[in-house]
């Protein structure tokens, strides 16, 4: 069954995400392909993080969460956040970015983009899901970086 379901799963094609995070004087983020909206009142998103990513042991302590949407413009920062791990690399030095709300580190090349204070984790197995509640919203007009060209890049820590 598994091997029908992700191939099944393989021919979805959707937005990928730019997740950063701030906490106990960490900045961390990483490319995003699990994520959606989980309710429309109240608004809800849900995004889910690899409890192998440094993104994910950082973001377990902070109270919010900042979603980009990747432009199709930008598949270099979507190999630098999918593509190298921020145990070995300093993404943020490596990109333009802002402090935001709350601290959170805004990516400039992202027009689109979401703070969000987190309600809620969920153990999904090999992720966690992180429940947000947006209290800040950008919208850009841009094409969305899509799925089917972030399959390419390696990832930057173990599967």
């Amino acid at each position: 069954m598994s091997g029908e379901f992700d191939a099944l799963m393989g021919e979805l094609d959707y937005p990928m995400f730019i997740v950063t995070t701030a906490a106990e004087g960490q900045l961390a983020g990483c490319l995003v392909g699990f994520a959606t909206q989980a309710s429309m009142d109240p608004s809800r998103f849900l995004v889910c993080i690899s409890k192998a990513n440094r993104t994910y042991r950082v973001a377990w302590h902070a109270d919010a969460l900042a979603v980009h949407l990747v432009p199709d413009d930008a598949a270099d920062l979507a190999e630098l956040f999918g593509g190298d791990t921020g145990d070995d690399v300093d993404k943020f030095a490596r990109c333009e970015w802002s402090q935001g709300p709350r601290g959170l580190p805004v990516l400039e090349r992202c027009r689109s983009w979401f703070a969000a204070q987190v309600l809620d984790r969920m153990d999904c197995g090999d992720h966690v899901a992180f429940l947000l509640d947006p209290f800040e919203a950008h919208a850009g007009a841009s094409s969305p970086f899509q799925f089917h060209r972030a399959k390419r890049i390696e990832p930057g820590h173990p599967a």
